[in-house]
């Protein structure tokens, strides 16, 4: 006996679910509706069937193929329009006429007994037999009255309450004698229920009802999808659920990685290869799908999770569905009966309202409240560079797949036959992503010079040479080991500047990357001097006068700085006592608490050792953090100005450059030593920009990043190193000397969430209220400052990457500082 089962229908009340794919393949339990049908069939004996299909048919026919994986014959029957659940069948009449066969919808989730509706219909000598099912609401289904004999008497399609005389529906499953097809018009849109089947009775065809006492839920709403998630959890259905039983009503597959301290609460399914950090929480009626991701803190209950999605730590999921490949990123909240569709992105700390609708492809912006659903508008897709370049989870926002696209998007802006520079930190993550960079850079047509492992400062000075072109740096990112940055460098081997990052990301977006010719493949090379020639030039360009006998600690973090200062140190001829200087490809990176722990080691040896200073640089050899004569760690802040001051001091002329939220402190060391501050924006290339100009002495960014212009404009770790050793040596001060002399600042900071969308009435009502004001000065060289008469002022700046705006206030107390942040926290509260 052969099978038709119908699965060309769209699913439109399922929408975003069915965006696109056709309902037949929505997961119940990992595994499309559709196959639990087919595996019905097959409990049945029967092997041989036919599909019509219609929605998105390639997609059905790729997924199941000719049946040949579940044990069965698979046949397609396309239909080019829609036409209905009859004609459809007729479509398929010529694979159909050779004995009775069984009709079935390819998504709805039962488990009726076909071996007896088959006896039924063979017993009564039916010319069709409906599958029938007593349900509480019939109003949604097609009512069948049939008398004591089970014989059909009269069909009610949707009716009203005043027309149920029964409650028993049809469930779209039929077993049938090939004569039927000869009452369906063909090529035309037809229905069993509303057409064909009242005609058969109106001349008294022989039409039976059979009422099936098995599980029969037609999957057309997001209700009654949950539902039929939770009743095959619960064994109110009969399906074939892979994986292991752990404990009763826990699921779990044999490719599941799920750490020991997750609470799990049955029932619940976790799928192949899915991921189960510690301290998550999944709950009643959860389906975790294959290779999802659920970190620490999580927490699911009545949540279905489709594949490949990534659940950030701190996640709540509550009755909600996740489309597949989506990631909702940390802190986030969906509500009930929400629904997400493929591919989407949920940044942190978002908020869904229960029942809304998010639709695939789209990105909802971090910190937003979602009240009403997401259809045509991307609700403000992120920049695809960020402070740190372009920065995401590593295999979940930075896959390999986005290398080649960035990388050929880079390629594209360049000419065929120009170098660009390559390099990665220590860690694995940023090994494999450099090939796929490497693969799509040659591709296109672009040498590479490949420094392998090598410190971020040496790869900006081979991309500033004269042969590159620019560059790309892959780094773990600081502080978390799942992220990984990739840096694009310009021919002066700073960042991109914003100009240039529009022209990548146009490209990116609209995916026009050129493509080399087979002869214009382009050659991957190894320079063999990198790091010789790196620290040739900077001993050149930077004084060293006096460092001969001096005694300092560094510690280079288990980072790639272990790889350049042994032989910047070994020709300067310093003592130097070394720690951590062996590669760590495990932890390229550092926890806060670790980073205080090692902080803590470096002050106690500097110490004991009664070194000069100690040093200790972060991972990609980029900052550096200071600790002075006494064992004493100088702030990030306080360290900024006891650099500054001893290069002023030295130098007694020239420039200095200095982001705009800078203590102005830093003004008064300055104007003591004669010495002039260019105020730059926080924007990623300002400073660069600014210390390439003439006159320019130094420049920093206040979080450990220092700029010495005779050698590089870009932040340099080692470079700063080298010079801070000289300006010691060679003045008569201690650092904690310097530091006591230094004016205390009185600077506060404060973040204030605010939506993309109101940022710019923000920053209207803040230039609107320092207009008003008397004695105001407003300075905008970034974001707004407003300068009282008295010296203090305030900042307000709209935060780049985040929804949320940034104050900073500084005054003469640190109490006259709290009042006026909160004077303009208040301004912009008002606004948002």
């Amino acid at each position: 006996m052969k099978a038709v089962v119908m699965a060309g229908g769209e699913g439109t009340r399922l929408r975003p679910m069915t965006a696109n794919q056709p309902k037949p393949l929505l997961p119940v339990v990992n595994r499309p509706i559709m196959e639990h049908v087919l595996r019905l069939l097959k409990r049945h004996g029967v092997t041989e069937t036919v599909v019509t299909v219609q929605f998105l048919a390639a997609l059905v026919r790729n997924y199941f193929g000719d049946g040949d994986e579940l044990g069965m014959s698979l046949q397609y029957a396309i239909e080019d329009v829609p036409l209905g659940t009859a004609g459809s069948v007729k479509n398929a009449a010529a694979r159909l006429r050779d004995g009775r066969f069984l009709v079935i919808s390819g998504d709805a989730l039962t488990d009726i007994d076909l071996t007896d509706m088959i006896r039924s219909h063979r017993e009564t000598g039916a010319l069709v037999t409906i599958g029938l099912k007593r349900v509480p609401n019939p109003l949604e289904f097609g009512i069948v009255i049939v008398d004591e004999a089970g014989r059909v008497q009269r069909f009610l399609e949707k009716p009203t309450w005043g027309q149920v005389f029964s409650d028993t529906v049809n469930t779209g499953i039929y077993v049938m004698e090939p004569e039927v097809l000869g009452d369906v018009p063909a090529g035309e849109p037809a229905d069993w229920s509303a057409d064909v089947f009242p005609r058969l009775l109106e001349r008294g065809a022989p039409i039976y009802g059979y009422v099936a006492e098995g599980y029969w839920e037609d999957v057309g709403s997001h209700g009654s999808y949950l539902k039929a998630q939770a009743d095959a959890l619960s064994g109110k259905v009969r399906l074939d659920i892979g994986g292991f039983e752990v404990s009763p009503g826990v699921w779990v597959a044999g490719s599941a990685s799920v750490e020991p301290d997750a609470v799990l609460k049955g029932p619940l399914f976790v799928g192949e290869y899915a991921k189960v950090e510690a301290g998550a929480e999944l709950r009643e009626y959860t389906v975790l799908g294959n290779n999802a991701v659920v970190r620490e803190g999580a927490f699911l209950h009545r949540a279905v999770v489709h594949d490949n999605v990534y659940l950030g730590p701190g996640t709540h999921l509550r009755g909600c569905v996740i489309g597949k490949s989506t990631d909702v990123m940390s802190g986030a909240r969906i509500e009930e009966n929400a629904v997400i569709g493929d591919e989407c992105v949920i940044e942190a700390e978002a908020y869904v309202s229960s029942g809304v609708k998010i639709y695939p492809f789209k990105t909802i912006e971090a910190g937003a409240v979602v009240n009403t659903s997401v259809i045509w508008e991307s609700r403000g897709q992120r920049n695809l560079f960020g402070p740190r370049g372009v920065s995401g989870l590593v295999n979940v926002e930075i896959t390999p797949e986005l290398c080649v696209r960035l990388a050929s998007a880079y390629a594209t802006t360049l000419r065929k036959g120009e170098h660009v520079v390559i390099s990665r930190d220590s860690s694995l993550a940023a090994r494999a992503l450099k090939r796929a960079v490497i693969g799509a850079l040659t591709a296109s047509a672009i040498n590479v010079d490949d420094l392998e492992a090598a410190p971020l400062p040496v790869a900006r000075f081979h991309a500033a040479r004269g042969t590159a072109a620019g560059g790309v740096a892959l780094r773990t990112t600081a502080g978390d080991p799942q992220s990984v940055d990739i840096v694009i460098m310009d021919d002066r081997g700073a960042d991109l500047p914003p100009g240039s990052q529009r022209k990548l990301e146009r490209v990116f977006s609209r995916q026009e990357f050129r493509r080399a010719f087979p002869g214009e493949i382009a050659e991957l090379t190894y320079p063999a001097r990198a790091v010789e020639d790196y620290t040739r030039e900077l001993l050149s360009r930077v004084d060293m006068t006096g460092v001969r006998g001096m005694k300092v600690v560094a510690d280079c973090a288990g980072g790639t700085s272990s790889l350049v200062l042994p032989r910047l140190l070994g020709r300067a001829g310093i003592e130097v006592l070394t720690v951590n200087a062996v590669l760590d490809d495990l932890s390229p990176t550092e926890t806060l608490a670790e980073r205080r722990r090692d902080l803590q080691r470096l002050a106690e040896l500097v110490s004991s050792s009664r070194a000069a200073f100690g040093v200790r640089f972060d991972p990609v050899g980029e900052r550096i953090a200071l600790v002075d004569e006494q064992g004493q760690l100088i702030s990030e802040e306080r360290a900024l100005l006891v650099v500054l001051d001893l290069v002023a001091a030295e130098r007694r002329s020239g420039q200095v450059a200095l982001p705009v939220t800078t203590t102005r402190v830093a003004e008064q060391v300055c104007r003591f030593h004669g010495v002039q501050v260019q105020w730059t924006s926080t924007a990623v290339d300002a400073l660069t920009s600014a210390a390439a100009g003439p006159g320019m002495i130094f420049a920093g960014d206040g979080r450990g990043g220092f700029v010495v212009p005779e050698f590089s404009p870009a932040i340099d770790g080692l470079a700063a190193f080298m010079r801070l050793l000289g300006l010691v040596a060679r003045t008569r001060l201690s650092l904690s000397q310097i530091d006591a002399r230094i004016p205390v600042a009185r600077m506060l900071k404060r973040t204030i969430p605010t939506q993309w969308a109101a940022k710019g009435a923000v920053m209207r009502s803040v230039i609107e209220a320092a207009e008003s004001g008397d004695g105001h000065r407003i300075d905008t060289t970034d974001g707004v400052r407003v300068v009282g008469d008295d010296g203090s002022w305030v900042l307000i700046l709209p935060a780049a990457t985040e929804p949320a705006t940034d104050l900073w206030a500084e005054a003469a107390d640190v109490d006259t500082a709290q009042l006026l942040i909160e004077r303009w926290a208040r301004v912009v509260e008002e606004a948002t």
